[in-house]
């Protein structure tokens, strides 16, 4: 094989239309524009969405819903998922070690779901009353 003997598989570029080259080509005249008006025109456009002056629909609705950008820094912890860490002390850094919050997370919070029964000792983490009552009743401890 020769690299000027290389072409693209059959049927992966298709062959555009030659628009406005004559009766014969088949687009000529108007070239597919259709008759007059704004977009028969060179340059000829209007805003994604623009409904002739009347009041465009993503105007019409109501502004819904909110992302907060601070999600993607916290992360949620199960109960469960404290003992897939393989030392005794968890905290942040072991937890993004073990890839049980993304890297980015700068706040995690233990929460009580799920059922732990390993000691473990939780250092620097949030951690809810309930999960908390589960950490210290399988023999571990919680710090702040």
């Amino acid at each position: 094989m020769r690299l000027n003997s290389l072409k693209p598989a059959r049927g992966s570029h298709k062959v555009g239309k030659r628009r406005g080259r004559g009766i014969s080509a088949g687009q000529g005249k108007t070239g597919g524009r259709g008759v007059k008006g704004q977009k028969s025109r060179s340059g000829g456009y209007h805003k994604v969405g623009f409904e002739g002056g009347q009041m465009p629909l993503q105007r019409r609705l109501p502004k819904i819903g909110f992302y907060s950008a601070q999600s993607k820094l916290r992360a949620e912890v199960r109960l469960h998922e404290l003992e897939l860490v393989k030392d005794d002390l968890v905290d942040l850094a072991a937890l993004k070690k073990h890839r049980l919050i993304p890297k980015i997370t700068q706040h995690a919070k233990v929460i009580a779901s799920g059922k732990i029964k390993k000691a473990v000792k939780v250092v620097g983490l949030a951690v809810t009353p309930g999960a908390r009552v589960a950490i210290e009743s399988a023999g571990g401890s919680v710090e702040q």
